[in-house]
């Protein structure tokens, strides 16, 4: 059987572009919902801006560094997960959050935090975490990542939509709830239908090597769930907050994960597929558990 680390996904330059835009369009949609209010209610509780940062960008990266050399599964599955873990949380978690009954407000806040830390914190904890393995710093010293394109990439994608949404939102904000309204919804569709073509032309080699990342995968997402609600229920948040750390810890963007492999791994089949799998799963699982908590009473 071909070497997993040896795949090729079918994704051309042309689909690279349009997955680039989607993605922009989406952060651009997220932020018309956010105000300088959304940070500075989080400044008012730094407790909850601390655990979130915490959970996001140092404990979620280093559990998955130790369940990488614990496993020890194959290079380019190692560095699709890393890649997964050093992403921001999905804007998807805010809709979940919502349905959990959980902090929606705090929600919408520490996505808005964490996209404008992963302008920074997602290449920094990628590279670092990667070059650590052996097996994924090899890997990485045969594609030259450039680290400073890398940085641009997500500044591009993350930061820019970032800054005009909200100022638009400050500018105009009838025009942005407008907006919102109808990007949000066309942004999601469009961002589906890329996946669903980028599947459709690898079809086969998702069939074949699926059982490669599927444990794994779910595995990982349960364990990025559990160490949201492990630590907020462990500094004696709320209920409500529990869920919403644990949300806002185990949905992350994989879209933005496959964009970065898609633009710099090209040839690496194993960390596609993995993030390509996250992305799939972390729906199922975060839509399952937020349906499990809304019919759950209410804790103090």
């Amino acid at each position: 059987m071909e070497d997993l680390d040896a795949v090729q996904i079918n994704f051309d330059s042309s689909g690279l572009w349009v997955l680039n835009i989607a993605l922009a369009v989406v952060m651009f949609g997220v932020a018309l919902n956010i105000t300088i209010n959304d940070f500075k209610q989080l400044f008012k509780e730094p407790k909850l801006v601390l655990l979130g940062v915490l959970c996001q960008f140092i404990l979620l990266p280093l559990a998955s560094f130790l369940l990488v050399v614990l496993i020890k599964p194959q290079p380019s599955i190692a560095l699709g997960m890393l890649m997964v873990a050093a992403c921001p949380g999905g804007n998807i978690s805010n809709f979940m959050t919502h349905l959990a009954k959980g902090n929606t407000a705090l929600s919408v806040s520490l996505t808005a935090f964490a996209t404008f830390l992963a302008m920074f914190m997602t290449p920094f904890n990628f590279q670092f975490y990667s070059g650590l393995y052996e097996p994924t710093a090899e890997i990485l010293k045969t594609v030259q990542l450039d680290g400073f394109a890398l940085v641009k990439l997500v500044l591009l994608i993350l930061g820019i939509p970032l800054v005009l949404g909200m100022l638009l939102r400050f500018k105009c904000p009838l025009l942005a709830i407008k907006l919102s309204k109808f990007l949000k919804p066309l942004s999601i569709l469009v961002f589906v239908a890329i996946v669903v073509i980028a599947f459709s032309k690898n079809i086969d080699v998702f069939n074949t090597y699926i059982h490669h990342v599927l444990a794994l995968g779910i595995a990982h997402n349960i364990l990025a769930l559990l160490l949201g609600f492990g630590i907020a229920k462990l500094f004696k948040l709320s209920f409500k907050n529990q869920k919403t750390l644990a949300i806002e810890t185990g949905i992350q963007n994989s879209g933005l994960g496959l964009l970065l492999i898609f633009s710099f791994f090209n040839d690496l089949g194993g960390m596609a597929i993995l993030a390509a799998f996250w992305g799939i799963w972390h729906i199922i699982s975060g839509l399952l558990l937020a349906f499990f908590w809304s019919r759950k009473k209410e804790q103090i």
